[in-house]
C-alpha cells in the first residue's frame, strides 16, 4: 500500500470523509512501518474515527474509570488511555526521521505546532506544557499526542477536538490524569469549524513549513 519514489521531498497526505475504524488503521499504520523501504514516501493521515478508548504501550487500567459500552483497544504508542471519535481530528504522521534529520523532539514539537497554528487561526490562546505533551487552554486540555518510532519511523500522531462528544473523556482518566478536563473548538467559538475546514488549514499549515517539495492530497 505504500508509495516509492527517489524523491525524499515528498509527501502524501490521505484525508478520510468517513468515520474510520481504529483498529483497522491502526494494523494499516504498523504495515505501513514495518514494510516501507528507503525510498518509501512519508503520509500523513487526516480521519476521525468511531468511538474508541486507546490505551498506551505502558496503559495502567485504572485509569479506566467507568466500564462502558466503548471498546477498549490495546496500542504501542506511547502514554496513557485516551478517547477518539466522531468530532475529533486524528492526523497519523507516517515519516521517516532520519530522512528528515529530526530527533523525536522535533516530531512531538511538529505535531503540538500544528494544533498550536490551527487554534491561533481562530484566535483561540493556546500552550504547551513541558511536563505534559499536548495541547492546552485555559487548563483544559484540547489536543493530545503520542508516537510510536520503530527503526526511525513513526506512527500514531495527534487528536484535536473539534466538536466531540466529551463523555467518553469523563469515564478515563485523559492521558492518565485524574481530573483533567477536557475542551472543544465548540466550547470556545459561536460555531465550530468543519472536519474539512480544519484539514484544509492543516495542510496549508503543512505546505508553508517548506519541508516537502511537493505534497499530493488523495481525498478517500
Amino acid at each position: 500500500m505504500f508509495v516509492r519514489n527517489t524523491d525524499s521531498q515528498c509527501l502524501i497526505i490521505r484525508r478520510w470523509a468517513n468515520h474510520q475504524d481504529y483498529t483497522e488503521k491502526f494494523n494499516a499504520m504498523k504495515d505501513f512501518t514495518f514494510n516501507r523501504q528507503e525510498d518509501t514516501i512519508d503520509e500523513l493521515w487526516l480521519l476521525q474515527h468511531h468511538a474508541v478508548l486507546t490505551q498506551g504501550q505502558t496503559g495502567k487500567p485504572e485509569h479506566i474509570l467507568i466500564p462502558s459500552d466503548i471498546p477498549v483497544v490495546q496500542t504501542d504508542r506511547g502514554g496513557q488511555v485516551t478517547w477518539h471519535g466522531p468530532g475529533q481530528l486524528v492526523g497519523y504522521f507516517l515519516f521517516d526521521l532520519n530522512r528528515l534529520k529530526w530527533h523525536v523532539r522535533d516530531l512531538v514539537d511538529f505535531g503540538e505546532n500544528i494544533m498550536l497554528w490551527l487554534l491561533q487561526h481562530y484566535q483561540i490562546d493556546a500552550y504547551t506544557k513541558k511536563d505534559a505533551p499536548g495541547v492546552y487552554v485555559n487548563n483544559r486540555k484540547i489536543g493530545s499526542l503520542g508516537f510510536k518510532i520503530r527503526r526511525g519511523r513513526s506512527y500514531h500522531g495527534i487528536g484535536l477536538n473539534i466538536d466531540c462528544d466529551l463523555s467518553g473523556f469523563q469515564t478515563i482518566n485523559p492521558c492518565g490524569y485524574a481530573g483533567l478536563e477536557m475542551v472543544r473548538f465548540s466550547d470556545l467559538l459561536d460555531q465550530a469549524p468543519s472536519f474539512t475546514e480544519i484539514t484544509d488549514l492543516c495542510i496549508q499549515f503543512i505546505q508553508q513549513q517548506n519541508i516537502y517539495q511537493k505534497i499530493e492530497v488523495i481525498d478517500q
